[in-house]
């Protein structure tokens, strides 16, 4: 293919699995909305839509700055759309996924409910915020997809907005879940897959 028809299919793909997340999550907001239980305790009000206002500033950031001001960053290998596109849609299936399993305590701010279920199986079993993973994996994707460019500093961006609201998720649940909050965090990582070999786990990332 030529690099017009490369770049066509790459932002066909990237649009079908960035509109299928948005489509989930706006479907079961409006779902939550109408079914979730009460809230007990709420985390920090700014969390709320925090990370999709980082994704409307990293494209308005793209949109607006002159053509060519990310070419020292932008690399014209086109083999790397194909390993940009296994990315993102492996990371878009897990983060719906994660959404689908999370269900009725999914809230787009931290947040404790009422009768609230502390999710361990699952992709929940893998990492403790995999839909923070799915969203990360999927700005990393599209960055490689899109042959990097200004993706980098979407791709900076998100993962600060995720670290701020994993930080605070992290101590709300701490308080809602006493000891078994920090057992869950010791057997399972944070966002990074532990690699099992023979069935011995190396070294990951530790909270």
């Amino acid at each position: 293919m030529t690099d017009s028809q490369w770049r066509h299919v790459a932002t066909g793909i990237d649009v079908v699995c960035w509109l299928t997340f948005l489509t989930v999550w706006a479907l079961g907001a409006l779902y939550n909305a109408r079914r979730s239980p009460a809230v007990r305790k709420r985390g920090q009000p700014l969390q709320r839509w925090s990370i999709a206002a980082g994704i409307v500033v990293a494209v308005t950031v793209n949109a607006l700055l002159p053509h060519g001001t990310w070419e020292p960053i932008t690399l014209h290998v086109q083999w790397l759309r194909a390993v940009g596109a296994v990315v993102l849609i492996a990371a878009t299936a897990f983060t719906v996924w994660a959404r689908l399993r999370l269900g009725l305590m999914w809230t787009s701010a931290p947040v404790e409910k009422q009768g609230h279920e502390l999710r361990t199986d699952g992709p929940y079993a893998i990492v403790r915020h995999p839909i923070y993973t799915g969203i990360l994996g999927m700005f990393i994707g599209t960055a490689v997809l899109m042959l990097f460019g200004g993706w980098v500093v979407a791709v900076l961006l998100a993962v600060l907005l995720v670290q701020w609201k994993i930080n605070v998720e992290e101590k709300l649940m701490s308080e809602a879940f006493p000891g078994t909050y920090e057992e869950y965090k010791r057997r399972v990582p944070r966002l990074i897959p532990r690699l099992r070999r023979r069935g011995v786990s190396l070294p990951t990332n530790r909270t």
